[in-house]
């Protein structure tokens, strides 16, 4: 008989422990692993970036979802913390309009998806965009 295998484990914030790897697998697996409303949150996020990107290469990397143009060089990130989902623009402070949370790193802006708000598709999409035409962060 087959050995059942467990859910990833919830690090703090609901934010799942997924091994590091390369590709839509282990970005689907994080997805499916995130808690409650937070997953279609993740569902929305990777459609959208997919989506506007065509050809984005994927990574799960320090539990988090990473999408870039390049291998291991990235344009956006997300992750679950207790309240909301972190969408972090690496190049975010070149992109127009400005997304609104500040990160101690000044080039690297934060948007913030709450339970129940509502996300304007379009700005996120051009945002993505803009981001994907950037420098990558090499990570």
């Amino acid at each position: 008989m087959a050995e059942k295998s467990k859910p990833p484990a919830l690090l703090s914030g609901g934010n799942p422990q997924i091994p590091k790897g390369y590709g839509d697998a282990p970005v689907q697996a994080y997805i499916a692993a995130m808690p409650g409303w937070k997953r279609d949150v993740g569902r929305r996020i990777d459609a959208l970036v997919t989506s506007t990107v065509p050809g984005v290469r994927k990574a799960v990397k320090w539990n988090s979802p990473f999408y870039g143009m390049e291998d291991d060089c990235w344009f956006l990130n997300f992750h679950c913390f207790d309240r909301y989902v972190k969408l972090a623009f690496f190049r975010g402070a070149q992109l127009d309009p400005v997304p609104p949370v500040q990160s101690k790193n000044a080039d690297t802006r934060y948007f913030h998806v709450h339970e129940g708000d509502t996300i304007d598709d379009d700005r996120l999409a051009d945002w993505v965009w803009q981001a994907s035409r950037l420098p990558g962060e090499r990570m």
